[in-house]
């Protein structure tokens, strides 16, 4: 007899990874901030029940499992019945990248990308050359580590922007980010060092408004007609670690309940610039069909008043709970957070 359907969900909490990095020597503050990135663990956690539900519904179980316990529980598992979806990516701070590689080590169909890029999205420098040597329009890198370079960046009008390599995303950590001199560069490179261990990208400053592409794919079928891009006005031209904080997990509680929380206003890129809204598309296509992103992501990229493009990086576990992602599946597939996932899941096991 069939083994019934089954949907587990692996995550990797705040707590955990929190209590390794200072178990590794970071101090308290800098762990809490590197931790935080995986806010949306904390976050979806309280609607567990709500995607259990959604599952149920529609003929199949749902299990949320954390990352340290899932090797032992995908052993137990049948993989004819089971559909694995990571929630969080990672290889150096985070390990969520860990747990694709062991769902095809089992057998376990996936939703999302394959574990190689998994890795690859988390190097920023290392997915630049990828997506560069795709012909796509993401602006060329330098490569700093604690203040000597690896690679020299290229000259800039406009200076350049500083971000860490592999911790995170494509924030700034500090307001002084975006510098006007390469000196400037590498002592940012060597506070990001200091306080994270991290190599810096030095890129040269692009102008912009930024967009965020969401992707969810209910069905297999599903192609890029179905990504949802949007203009993210924050009021600033970056975002810093500090806001970062202020927007989820329980540092982003603690902001709503002093009343300093703001999400950022979401515009459809359609309604103002529709020539830059068919460039992202195109360049989405070229992601799903040259690199292999599928199923779920999300692309960050900047947008110029004359509909100049440029790609910053790809995502491979958007941040689901996140209020970007939930905005999308309102608007893009009149579902909530948790049905959008469990209509995914079951077309997947369905299939």
């Amino acid at each position: 007899m069939p083994s019934p359907r089954k949907l587990i969900l692996v995550h990797e909490p705040e707590k955990a990874c929190l209590e390794r990095l200072i178990a590794a020597g970071y101090p308290s503050a800098r762990a809490l901030e590197i931790s935080s990135y995986l806010a949306q663990s904390t976050d979806l956690a309280p609607e567990f029940d709500a995607i259990a539900e959604a599952c149920r519904a529609r003929g199949l179980s749902f299990a949320p499992v954390m990352l340290d316990d899932a090797a032992g529980v995908l052993a137990g598992e049948d993989p004819e019945a089971v559909l694995v979806w990571t929630l969080t990516d990672g290889i150096a701070y985070f390990r969520g990248g860990a747990a694709p590689a062991l769902a095809r080590l089992g057998g376990f169909d996936t939703v999302g990308a394959d574990d190689s890029l998994f890795a690859l999205c988390q190097d920023k420098f290392r997915s630049g050359a990828v997506l560069g040597a795709l012909g796509l329009p993401v602006p060329q890198a330098g490569l700093a580590r604690d203040g000597k370079w690896l690679v020299e960046p290229p000259a800039s009008a406009k200076g350049w922007f500083v971000k860490p390599n592999r911790l995170g995303a494509k924030i700034g950590i500090w307001p002084d980010s975006r510098v006007a001199d390469l000196d400037h560069a590498l002592e940012l490179s060597r506070r990001v060092f200091a306080a994270y261990r991290d190599d810096v990208v030095v890129q040269p400053y692009v102008a912009g408004r930024n967009v965020r592409a969401s992707f969810l794919g209910l069905t297999p079928r599903t192609g890029v007609e179905a990504l949802g891009v949007a203009f993210v006005d924050s009021g600033g031209d970056f975002q810093t670690m500090a806001d970062s904080l202020a927007l989820y997990g329980e540092t982003g509680e603690a902001a709503k309940a002093t009343g300093q929380y703001a999400e950022p206003d979401l515009v459809p890129v359609a309604d103002s610039q529709p020539a830059a809204d068919a460039r992202i598309r195109e360049i989405a296509s070229r992601l799903m069909s040259g690199l292999g992103l599928r199923d779920v992501f999300s692309i960050d990229l900047r947008v110029e008043p004359d509909d100049t493009v440029h790609l910053i990086e790809f995502e491979v576990c958007p941040g689901l709970p996140c209020f970007d992602f939930r905005a999308y599946c309102r608007q893009q597939w009149d579902l909530t957070l948790a049905e959008a996932m469990a209509e995914t899941a079951a077309s997947r096991l369905a299939g």
